[in-house]
């Protein structure tokens, strides 16, 4: 029936965002020596193509051993050996960009001399508003879109460098729900890491890398932190969290698609359907608050941002057809003026964090 539509929407997005959190979607580049068929969709190991080689087969079996569950699917694109050093990764990189996934891994990245390449474009999509992230070794890229793996593993007589680790990770990380974190994962198929002291451990988060621990008796992730280091204003230690940027990017990517598919250019922007759309963005934080993603959230109509609209467009507000000066308006009155086709929204949210950090004085 009309307009709560929109609110019905963004209650489907709710109850799917678990889901789809537990599950994400890699993005996988792969060299070979040659390619017929470029693009291929893995669900399990059973659609891994044959003609890929056993190097190549071996990484997109890591990633698919994922955590809690194994992720949604793996977005394969191969390029040959010899389009490297010209058009091989910018013809993948364009083609990623028309595709929806969650996490970028290439296994030769570093190998081929192309770690800052894919982190340049990863922080240039995510300027852009996009989810876009990556799992890249050694690579402190300072951007909450990149995970720095700096750290192997070894399993049997078989070492894994970081680089050949990233696969793991992308698995890893798209294999856990929203509602935990993979902080203390463990990779039981390993058996032994590169150790470090506690200290050493606490540097190597700090500094925003990603890397794993020997607890005695088995190898797991140590922090599950992203290459965020440098706050500024706006972005705070939050965003060092992969749990907590995997979440926001959730949410951006549910808010946005749902309003352009269900709201942009459907509805007339008066000020009972600003009220709407409004109550739909609640409905669907209220759906995250009982899935135990966030604490709290709420969406309002931004009367800071309206007022300044109004003062660039001359000081004139246009409430229901009568033309009044902005001074002279209330706020009730600056809600409801006319914004054009511009919509003033803001929200605060408290995303929950996991249990990482447990103090507990006993006491005798």
């Amino acid at each position: 029936m009309g307009a709560p539509s929109v609110n019905i929407a963004f209650i489907e997005k709710a109850a799917t965002v678990i889901q789809r959190g537990e599950r994400g979607v890699i993005a996988m580049l792969l060299k070979e020596s040659a390619v017929t068929t470029a693009d291929y969709t893995v669900y399990s190991v059973t659609d891994i193509p044959e003609t890929l080689s056993e190097a190549n087969k071996a990484a997109v079996e890591q990633a698919l051993i994922g955590y809690q569950t194994a992720p949604k699917k793996i977005l394969l694109h191969l390029i040959t050996s010899t389009s490297v050093e010209s058009t091989g990764y910018n013809d993948a990189l364009n083609y990623f960009a028309t595709q929806k996934w969650d996490y970028l891994v290439i296994p030769t990245v570093e190998t081929d001399a192309k770690t800052t390449t894919i982190a340049s474009w990863i922080k240039s999509q995510r300027t852009a508003g996009l989810t876009y992230k990556a799992v890249l070794p050694n690579c402190t890229a300072d951007c909450e879109g990149v995970v720095n793996v700096a750290a192997g593993c070894v399993n049997g007589e078989t070492e894994y460098s970081a680089e050949d680790m990233c696969a793991r990770v992308a698995g890893i990380i798209c294999g856990t729900p929203l509602t935990i974190s993979c902080t203390y994962a463990p990779l039981t198929e390993m058996t032994d890491c590169d150790r470090m002291t506690a200290d050493e451990l606490d540097a190597a988060v700090d500094a925003g890398k990603f890397v794993f621990m020997w607890d005695g008796e088995k190898v797991k992730v140590c922090r599950a932190v992203n290459s965020f280091v440098t706050t500024v204003e706006g972005k705070k230690d939050s965003y060092k969290k992969i749990k907590i940027v995997d979440a926001m990017d959730l949410m951006k990517d549910d808010i946005r698609k749902t309003a352009q598919d269900s709201y942009i250019g459907k509805y007339s922007n008066g000020y009972d359907n600003k009220c709407i759309l409004i109550t739909a963005v609640n409905s669907y934080f209220a759906k995250l608050i009982r899935d135990g993603i966030l604490s709290s959230g709420k969406c309002e109509l931004d009367i800071d941002a309206q007022r300044t609209y109004f003062a660039d467009k001359g000081g004139v507000v246009d409430v229901d057809g009568e033309k009044k000066k902005l001074e002279d308006c209330t706020d009730d009155e600056i809600k409801k003026g006319n914004t054009g086709s511009k919509v003033f929204l803001k929200a605060n949210v408290a995303i929950l964090d996991a249990m990482e950090d447990i103090d507990l004085n006993i006491f005798i």
